[in-house]
């Protein structure tokens, strides 16, 4: 299931009076509400309600096991309906995708980490500053924790930041957390993920190299926008890509239609399961928490070199796609605009 955060083009879905972002589904060009689905469904279809799914979803997610299996019924409901006949008091229980505006499929995070789990991107990422592979990476997989306050949809503009002269984009895969846990061991992992999604974590060069000198960061270097979406898929419908602890999911990057950067989710040296073996360490991880793969090799102008790929301007587009998980594209705007 590809589960998407939405509102509405043509005006601003309303619920008591107040502009409402809600969830919902994709299924063959639209977005069917969560919310005024299950409202249908008990109406018309006589579904019990054992539980009434937040229409958010980091409340979503919360709900659990029981939280999906409602979900999964519901979209049982509602197969072989024809979306557009479709209304709960006048509200439409689906609209068109040309009709809404994607924003990141989880607004705002309990937390954001971001490791750095792709050999190739690591040893390019360290060469170009002068630095050879430390032992210890090959041990544990680490990360840096980001902003999660400032993450943004497809088709958001990104304002370059007034102080960079080097924006880079960075192509990634994440996963959200779908359920708590503590201290959880590789083989139970996945156990533990609600979905994947494509992660895009811009970067301003400069300030990174500059912050990076003094031993701390990234920080501010990253700290301005990450954007994530089209939508979180669920697990189950990666299963047949899935091959051990590994996904065979193709990654690449444009930049104004042009192909600069290829890869595939495989390619991780830690995988999805290890990593979240070892952000649970010691440490509750909660549902809503997001965690972000790192670059992938060849998937930054940092690697590239800007002989391929000048740094970033106003003006172009990048597009991310990873097989599966859909497409994501921004616009680079200048700071203000």
């Amino acid at each position: 299931m590809k589960l998407v955060t939405y509102e509405v083009k043509a005006r601003e879905l309303t619920i008591h009076g107040s502009p409402q972002a809600r969830i919902g589904w994709v299924s063959d060009g639209w977005i069917i509400d969560i919310g005024f689905a299950q409202e249908w469904a008990t109406l018309h279809r006589g579904l019990p309600v054992t539980r009434v799914l937040p229409t958010e979803l980091l409340p979503f997610l919360e709900t659990g096991r029981e939280g999906m299996q409602t979900l999964i019924r519901l979209a049982g409901e509602m197969e072989g309906e024809d979306p557009s006949t479709l209304q709960v008091e006048g509200e439409p229980v689906a609209l068109r995708e040309t009709e809404v505006n994607l924003l990141p499929p989880l607004p705002t995070p309990r937390s954001f980490r971001d490791f750095y789990a792709f050999e190739q991107h690591v040893k390019t990422a360290r060469a170009s500053r002068g630095l050879e592979m430390v032992r210890e990476w090959y041990e544990i997989p680490v990360f840096y924790f980001s902003n999660p306050h400032t993450l943004i949809g497809p088709g958001a503009p990104v304002e370059k930041p007034r102080n960079t002269r080097e924006l880079d984009y960075e192509l990634e895969v994440a996963f959200v957390i779908g359920a708590k846990g503590r201290d959880i061991p590789a083989e139970k992992a996945l156990e533990h993920i609600a979905g994947f999604c494509i992660l895009n974590d811009w970067s301003a060069r400069d300030l990174q190299r500059q912050e990076m000198k003094v031993g701390l960061g990234p920080a501010k270097g990253k700290d301005f926008a990450t954007s994530i979406g089209p939508w979180l898929v669920t697990m189950d419908e990666l299963e047949d890509r899935r091959q051990g602890d590994h996904f065979d999911l193709t990654m690449v990057a444009r930049v104004n239609g042009r192909e600069l950067s290829r890869g595939n989710v495989r390619d991780l040296t830690h995988t999805v399961a290890r990593m979240v073996e070892r952000a649970s360490q010691n440490c509750t991880l909660w549902p809503g928490d997001l965690i972000g793969s790192g670059t992938v090799g060849t998937g930054c102008i940092l690697e590239l070199g800007t002989e391929i790929q000048p740094w970033l301007e106003p003006g172009d587009e990048v597009e991310l796609e990873i097989e599966h998980l859909g497409v994501l594209r921004n616009r680079i705007v200048a700071a203000g605009e």
